[in-house]
């Protein structure tokens, strides 16, 4: 390998770690307040905190490389031209392409490990996200209390406690309302202190008090008009209360099967699956609808049978006669009713299997669009580098400025068209290839066309060589918008003279 190349590939491979970090930091932190309401108030542990968010991380990996490759490429080749090292490689000979040679191997590499991140891990990855999210759903809320103000987290219990110790988590002034009782009865107790916790499998309440009171109304079936109410005092008491809820669970994380967990076999194979399931559909709604419903003795439509061909010409000799409308009443309203009938039969089994049917082809939409995301990411790396590459050439500026924002304005055009070609393919208004595509075939010409004008030393991006315009410009302007300035001045002294 040669000097050179050593030193392009050690100025990239810092930018482009850094930037990796940088850009998965700001998505995690989007991802996070997007759930922050569902993990708040459960008590989960920092395992668990931890475990979820290595899930969304792994999620987050094929969408953030691309991001961190533009800017790091703009980085790298702006630091470069900044510190005139790539204008000394220039000028030794070598070209844009020769001096970026082993960082497009190098992005080759990282496109097809991306592939393999999105093809095995990613799926594995939201298995286990999906699972874990609908554990912390389930779970309730943490035993929390608040000065003054009721707990219900727990089932046909309320809870109130009017101060409760920091250190000792000791509980003053309790009030509990309690309808667990099959029968109706309900008990309120009320204490001076107490400790009520959860034990340390979250699977019971343990709940125990100091010198109170509990009243306890009997109510039978005829509790509005009889009714009885028992009441005693105690100097301790202690109760073991099952509690389901607030341990979590863990579910089978194969149950959460969709398109984002199956690798490209998988969907190959739902593919395949599904246009068969949506012809047989299709064909067993439509087919039976025209032959037997619709067009049952029309032959110019369908083929008919012997059996049902008939001479069209008695239908026009019986309407020529006006025969129908000669019908007696009790008659023509047996046609409607019949008609009728038919009908709404053929409505309602159109719409039954049109539904099936639609199902079907929703997920072989979502099928496609995955199956090609798979292999539309890994490419849109290296498209996002052979922008960046000749952007950072051109622009001749290293740092977080200038590429932070040309870096950002690329990707949120890439963004937007990715998920308007996404969402047009997922509803089947497009094909798949060409909704999940056509941010790369968007890109492509703007990639050459940067290379081109990077190969060539232009001045496409450069501010000072626009600055450089402005100023020759403005001179050559100066002397015009003197005179013109001259003369408004002169026009008004006149005016002002001919008014005294």
């Amino acid at each position: 390998m040669k000097t050179i190349h050593k030193l392009v590939l050690k100025s990239y491979l810092g930018p482009m770690v850094l930037t990796f970090f940088i850009v998965m930091f700001v998505l995690m932190m989007n991802i996070v307040w997007r759930y922050i309401d569902e993990l708040v108030g459960k008590g989960l542990s920092a395992g668990i905190i931890i475990e979820l968010m290595t899930y969304f991380m792994a999620n987050m990996i094929p969408m953030g490389l691309p991001l961190s490759m533009l800017l790091a490429a703009i980085m790298t080749m702006g630091n470069l031209g900044e510190n005139y090292e790539l204008l000394a490689m220039k000028s030794a000979g070598m070209s844009l392409v020769q001096i970026t040679k082993p960082l497009i191997i190098l992005v080759a590499f990282v496109s097809v490990g991306s592939f393999f991140i999105g093809n095995n891990l990613v799926p594995n990855a939201n298995k286990k996200l999906y699972s874990t999210l609908y554990d912390i759903r389930q779970q309730k809320q943490a035993l929390e209390f608040q000065d003054g103000l009721f707990f219900n987290g727990i089932e046909n219990m309320s809870i109130r406690v009017s101060h409760q110790e920091p250190d000792t988590h000791l509980l003053h002034d309790v009030l509990i309302y309690d309808n667990r009782a099959a029968n109706g009865n309900m008990n309120t107790i009320v204490a001076d202190s107490g400790y009520i916790r959860l034990s340390d499998d979250k699977r019971y309440l343990l709940v125990t008090l100091f010198h109170g009171e509990t009243y306890e109304q009997t109510r039978n079936s005829q509790w509005f008009t009889k009714s009885s109410l028992r009441h005693h005092t105690f100097d301790l008491q202690k109760q073991v209360i099952p509690m389901d809820g607030f341990a979590q669970g863990r579910t089978d994380a194969d149950l959460f099967s969709n398109s984002q967990t199956k690798n490209i076999q998988e969907l190959q194979h739902d593919i395949d699956s599904l246009e068969i399931k949506v012809n047989a559909a299709t064909t067993s709604s439509y087919e039976p609808l025209l032959k037997e419903q619709i067009f049952v003795r029309d032959n110019t439509v369908l083929p008919l049978p012997d059996s049902l061909q008939v001479d069209k010409r008695h239908f026009r000799d019986m309407l020529a006669q006006d025969s129908i409308v000669g019908l007696p009443t009790r008659d023509k309203e047996r046609i409607w009713d019949q008609a009728r009938t038919l009908a709404k039969n053929s409505r309602n089994m159109f719409a039954f299997d049109e539904s099936a049917a639609k199902e079907a082809l929703n997920q072989l939409y979502r099928s496609k669009v995955e199956w090609h995301k798979k292999i539309s990411l890994p490419v849109s790396i290296l498209i996002f580098f052979l922008i960046g590459a000749p952007l950072g050439a051109i622009i001749r500026r290293g740092g977080l400025g200038l590429p932070v924002v040309v870096s950002v304005i690329f990707f949120v055009i890439y963004y937007i068209i990715s998920l308007s070609g996404e969402k047009l393919a997922k509803e089947g208004n497009w094909n798949a290839v060409y909704g999940m595509w056509l941010s790369t075939f968007i890109l492509t010409p703007i990639a050459v066309y940067l290379t081109y004008k990077a190969t060539n030393d232009s001045a496409l991006l450069d501010t000072d060589w626009y600055a450089g315009k402005f100023k020759a410009l403005r001179d050559r302007l100066a002397p015009g918008i003197k005179k013109m300035t001259n003369a408004i001045k002169f026009k008004r002294n006149g005016k002002k003279y001919d008014s005294e």
